[in-house]
């Protein structure tokens, strides 16, 4: 068995030429819409990459402010500070310094208030009224008794007492 000798037509190498020709002319056409794809493709994912990056980022911002802010609200809602004030000192002639004593020891009796969280103060405040109210203080050997006749429990528990003998 023997191959036609087709190569010596010049229709049959013309034919083979353009195939050769037409396979070699869509290879680099084939090539050359691949390679622009893949940039394409290439600088979209490289896009994405950069805005993933910064959402990121974005994201990051945000959660350290929201727990920022979650730190300061839960400041917020504790006591920080305890004042008291008596109202009528003047009635039975108290100094300055007495008066002043008199509240120290009332917030020393009370600190353990301190940096509680306002709802608990708030259920306790019948607590925090009665331990006024049955405390005896000596002043210029003399004994007198509080009465709490305003309290709010805020960050600030603020408490207005009036004073009388025992």
């Amino acid at each position: 068995m023997r191959i036609p000798p087709f190569y010596h037509r010049p229709s049959w190498q013309r034919f083979l030429a353009g195939m050769a020709i037409g396979g070699m002319i869509s290879w680099a056409v084939f090539l050359f819409i691949f390679g622009e794809w893949q940039e394409k493709y290439s600088s979209q994912i490289n896009k994405q990459e950069i805005e993933i990056h910064d959402l990121e980022q974005e994201k990051k911002i945000w959660q350290e402010e929201f727990k920022e802010l979650n730190k300061k609200n839960r400041e917020q809602l504790t006591i920080q500070e305890i004042k008291i004030k008596i109202k009528n000192s003047e009635k039975y002639k108290l100094d300055t310094f007495s008066v002043f004593e008199i509240e120290d020891e009332i917030k020393e009796n009370i600190s353990m208030m301190m940096a509680k969280d306002i709802d608990t103060v708030y259920k306790s405040r019948e607590l925090i009224k009665r331990i006024i109210e049955n405390k005896v203080i000596k002043v210029n050997e003399k004994r007198y008794r509080l009465e709490v006749k305003e309290m709010v429990v805020y960050t600030t528990l603020s408490i207005h007492l009036n004073i009388m003998l025992d």
